[in-house]
C-alpha cells in the first residue's frame, strides 16, 4: 500500500453505498486517479466542503497496485470553485470542461499541460473573463494537447501557408489542410484560423483583452466540435445538454420580451 499526496483539480463526484463517495481527480504528475472517500456521505464528515467539482485540493490517497481505487484519507481546500456554479450556465460549463479531462486525461500518466489548461481556465472563469471566450479556448486547446488538432500554420500536405492558401477540414479529418489539398470540404474562415494561432502565443487572460467578436467563438465552436467528434466517435453529452438548454433559455426570453412589449 503506497501513501500519496497531490495537489488536484475534482473531476467527478459519486455516491457510493450509503455512506461513501468516489471522488475522481486530476493531478499533475499521475494524471487522472479514482480512490473512495469513505464515510463523505455522513453529515459530520471530514470531507465535508471539500468535494466540490472543479476545486483545486490537497489530496492525500493510499493506492495498492492492481487495484483501480485507492482509498482516500483527507482533501484539503486549496481554491473553491462553487461561485462558478451559481447559476445554470456556470453549472453546464463547469460540467462541459470536467467531460473533457474525464475524456481524454490519461490515468495515471502525467498530465502536467491538461492539469495547467483545467486550472488556468477555472482561476480565469472565477475572475469573470467571458465564458464564452473560455470554453472555446479551452476545448481548442484540449485537441491540441491530445494531438488530434494541431496549430493551423502549414498544410500537412504540402506544406504551404494555410492563411495564405486558406484551410478546409476534409470529411472525417481531424485537422486542416489548405483548400488546393483538401478539395471539396468545409472551408474555415481566416478569423478561425487567426484565433487558432493566438491561443498558442496567448494566454486566456491576454486574450480576454482583445476578444474575437462572438461570430468568430461560434465558428470556433462548431469547428472544435466536428474534429472532437470525429476522433472520439461520439459527442460529449455536456455538449449537447449545454447547447440544448441555452437554445431554449435564448427562445423564453424571446418570448418573455415580446410578452412584455405587446
Amino acid at each position: 500500500m503506497e501513501l500519496h499526496t497531490a495537489e488536484a483539480l475534482v473531476l467527478d463526484v459519486m455516491d457510493l453505498h450509503d455512506y461513501d463517495r468516489i471522488l475522481t481527480f486530476l493531478t499533475r504528475w499521475q494524471g487522472k486517479k479514482r480512490g473512495v472517500a469513505r464515510g463523505a456521505r455522513r453529515k459530520y464528515s471530514r470531507f465535508g466542503g471539500q468535494l466540490q467539482p472543479l476545486a483545486k485540493v490537497s489530496v492525500t490517497w493510499h493506492e495498492k497496485a492492481g487495484r483501480d481505487l485507492g482509498r482516500i484519507s483527507s482533501v484539503e481546500m486549496i481554491r473553491a470553485a462553487e461561485s462558478l456554479q451559481q447559476d445554470l450556465e456556470g453549472l453546464l460549463l463547469s460540467a462541459y470542461l470536467r467531460d473533457h479531462m474525464l475524456e481524454f486525461a490519461q490515468e495515471n500518466e502525467p498530465g502536467d499541460h491538461m492539469y495547467r489548461l483545467l486550472d488556468s481556465t477555472t482561476e480565469a472563469l472565477l475572475a469573470g473573463v467571458d465564458r464564452d471566450l473560455a470554453t472555446r479556448y479551452f476545448e481548442a486547446w484540449v485537441l491540441r494537447l491530445a494531438g488530434v488538432f494541431p496549430a493551423p500554420t502549414d498544410c500537412p500536405e504540402c506544406g504551404r501557408s494555410l492563411l495564405d492558401r486558406g484551410a478546409v477540414l476534409p470529411v472525417m479529418a481531424e485537422g486542416l489542410v489548405c483548400g488546393d489539398c483538401g478539395g471539396r470540404a468545409e472551408k474555415v474562415s481566416r478569423d478561425v484560423l487567426e484565433f487558432l494561432l493566438r491561443i498558442g502565443g496567448e494566454s486566456l487572460q491576454k486574450m480576454a483583452q482583445s476578444p474575437p467578436p462572438l461570430a468568430t467563438l461560434k465558428k470556433v465552436d462548431k469547428l472544435c466540435a466536428a474534429v472532437r467528434r470525429r476522433f472520439l466517435q461520439h459527442e460529449l453529452k455536456s455538449y449537447q445538454v449545454v447547447r440544448e438548454t441555452m437554445e431554449s433559455l435564448d427562445r423564453s426570453q424571446v418570448i418573455d420580451l415580446q410578452a412584455t412589449d405587446s
